[in-house]
Formats: structure tokens, sequence, C-alpha cells
């Protein structure tokens, strides 16, 4: 049935078809990767490397109708490089411009202006920090900053102070969330399209010791919004209902489900990293758990229900990694980019799309060096070049 539908779903069955993906490392490359796939199997292999985003590229984001690529540079040295990219026909990158920031950002997204790519906005991990700049990044500097604290430490060792460890923009693009691991927050705040500056809104408390890292917003065909958030610290995923109101957003949550089956839990090194949704699908990559043999870590898979945003256990999935620290799907669905930190590879797997689960590895690469199991070394995040 899985191979089936992928024959179905990308047209294999009548030839090759070559697609690029492009990887960050965290030593300091971007590389570009060529996947070619023939039936149910294929190849990939590395095309190309470049540089330019600092010593330590934590985050990408491609824009594919400009073809323009972004890179945040989670340097811990105080001193880092955002960058953007032109990318070729070939998947090829070339350096358009690049600016001097601070550093230790873990991820970055383009929001507001007339085109609602006008203005930068980052998440600093340690500084505690958000911050906006103007594009274009040549000759930028900061907007604005928003610096968070703690009034107490969390349940976890690692909620010593604010740890925003996401911007994400809101299907509107008038409002980012900034899930809050240190505090166990969910930030939000509301954009103003001229200037690019933010204003705080309310923001919503997750279960103690969560330690939200990432969110996903999701719509059923009658209209109800929920947002899913990942939960780094407490491995697991939680579900909220979503209201715009007063010119914010308000969430509820409504219900929290682990990363792993029921009757599991994960160890004591587990981390859950990064949260997709694809449909009525939602899948949450572990860290750690080897649940599939030695380096071999999982993708917990939830269905959503259509009419009222529910998610539900389905199954644990290989990742055919160690440190899936990223993954991302195809256009269409039929396969899923799964980027090993400390394996430092990019497996290609391939999806059912009628029934969501993941199969077979198709191809695999690894890229750069590997990693060390719980350092900020090895690969950061992959996306396709489609």
């Amino acid at each position: 049935m899985l191979r089936l539908a992928l024959l179905a779903g990308i047209g294999l069955a009548k030839g090759a078809l070559g697609v690029n993906l492009i990887a960050s490392h965290f030593s300091g490359g971007i590389y570009t990767l060529s996947l070619t796939t023939t039936g149910a199997s294929g190849t990939i292999s590395v095309t190309s490397q470049t540089n330019g985003c600092g010593t330590t590229p934590g985050w990408i984001e491609l824009y594919s109708d400009t073809r323009k690529l972004y890179c945040f540079d989670e340097s811990w040295t105080g001193r880092g490089q955002h960058a953007e990219f032109n990318v070729q026909n070939d998947g090829r990158l070339s350096l358009a411009s690049s600016l001097q920031v601070s550093g230790n950002s873990v991820h970055g997204i383009l929001y507001g202006g007339s085109d609602g790519r006008s203005y930068i906005a980052t998440a600093e991990y340690s500084p505690s920090t958000i911050t906006t700049y103007k594009l274009p990044l040549q000759g930028s500097r900061v907007q604005q900053t928003e610096k968070f604290t703690l009034a107490r430490r969390g349940p976890h060792q690692r909620q010593d102070v604010p740890h925003p460890h996401e911007v994400h923009l809101d299907p509107t693009g008038k409002f980012i969330l900034v899930p809050d691991l240190g505090a166990d927050l969910i930030r939000v705040f509301r954009i103003d399209t001229n200037s690019g500056r933010l204003t705080s809104c309310a923001s919503h408390a997750t279960g103690a010791g969560d330690g939200p890292r990432h969110v996903k917003f999701w719509k059923s065909e009658s209209g109800k919004e929920k947002v899913f958030s990942l939960n780094e610290l407490g491995n697991s995923v939680s579900a909220w209902d979503v209201n715009y109101t007063n010119d914010c957003i308000s969430l509820t949550r409504t219900h929290s489900i682990s990363t792993y089956a029921p009757g599991k839990k994960g160890g004591a090194n587990t981390k859950a990293a990064e949260i997709r949704t694809f449909g009525n699908f939602l899948y949450a990559s572990n860290r750690a758990d080897q649940t599939f043999g030695n380096s071999q870590d999982s993708i917990a898979i939830y269905t959503i229900d259509p009419t009222t945003g529910a998610i539900a256990w389905l199954e644990a999935a290989n990742s055919y990694s160690y440190y899936p620290r990223t993954f991302a799907f195809n256009k269409n669905g039929t396969l899923v980019a799964i980027g090993g930190q400390t394996s430092s590879n990019v497996a290609i797997v391939a999806r059912d799309t009628a029934t969501g689960k993941l199969g077979n590895l198709v191809a695999n690469v690894q890229v750069g060096q590997k990693g060390r199991a719980g350092e900020e070394d090895g690969l950061s995040a992959v996306v396709w070049a489609e």
C-alpha cells in the first residue's frame, strides 16, 4: 500500500525524479543535496557546500517563490552572522547579503511590511530575547529587542531563565508566537505591519516542566483552528484552541499526549525536537530514545480529528537517524527528509498519503562530520528546495 501510494503520488513509475534539498551543519557549512528517486528507491548525494552564516548555523528558512534562503547563526561566542542566499536552479547557493549580530539565535523568520517579508524576527536562547531587523540585511541594525525575565526557576534544571526557542508566524501574518522553553509559556506578539514593531499580548502557560520548543497551526475544513505545541522537556505534544479576540490571539489548552506510545515513556536523556503537520496528521521527533535499535530514534505520529482537531496516538516510526533534530515533508507529502543531528545524516523516508504512516528508507547520506550526543554539533536543519 505504501509503495503504491508513493508511486501514485509522485509519478515515479514513469522514470526517475530529481529534486534538491538544503541542509545546515553546526560546523558552519550549508550543503546542497541532490535526490533522485526511481520506483520506491533512490540515491542522494552532497553536490555543493558553502559558508557565510557564521560559525554555527542553527536554522534555515527557504522562501521558494523568491528562491531565497535565510540562515541564522546559533553561535555561543557573543558574535554571530545572519545570511541571505540566492538559490540557483541546481540548488547551489550564492551569498546575497549578511549581517553581524550577537549570535545565539535558534530560530528566525521573515514577517511584516506590504509583502509580509520586510522584517526579520529571531529568538535568542540564552540571552532570553527576541530581536527584529529591517530588510535588507546588508547595513541593517537591531530595530527592537524584547528581553524576558523569570520570577522563579521552573521544575526542570534547564528552566533557570527564559529560553525562547522559536518565532512562529500565524496564518494571518499579524501575530508571532514564541514558545519559551525556560518559562513554560507560549508568548504572543501583535505585529504592526507598517513599522514591523511587535506588541506583547497575553502569554499562555503550558504544563509545569513542559518546556515548549516549537508550535504549528492547523485548520479544519470547517474553519476550526488549533495550535499544536511540542514540549521538549515534557516529551509531549499539546493541542490548543485558537481565538482571535481584542486584536490578539487567545489560546486554550485542551489536551496533551506523550511522544511515546501509551504505557511507554522516554528516558533520562530523551528530548522531543520538532513538530510538523500534513493534512490530518501530526508528527513529532524524539531524540536519543533509540526505539528502533542503536542510534535509531523515533518519529511519533498522531491522527488529527478533522472536525474537532483532537489528536490521538497512531504509532512510532523509524527516523533512520540519531538525534532527529529536524524533518520536513516534500510538497505532495510522499516523502519526508529527516535530519539526524548526532548522526549528521539526511534520511529520505517514504510516507503513505492515505494513512499518514512512514515506511521504508528511500535514500540516505551523511552530511559533514558526525556530532556528539547531547552537544551542539552535527546537522542542524534540512529543507526541500522544490
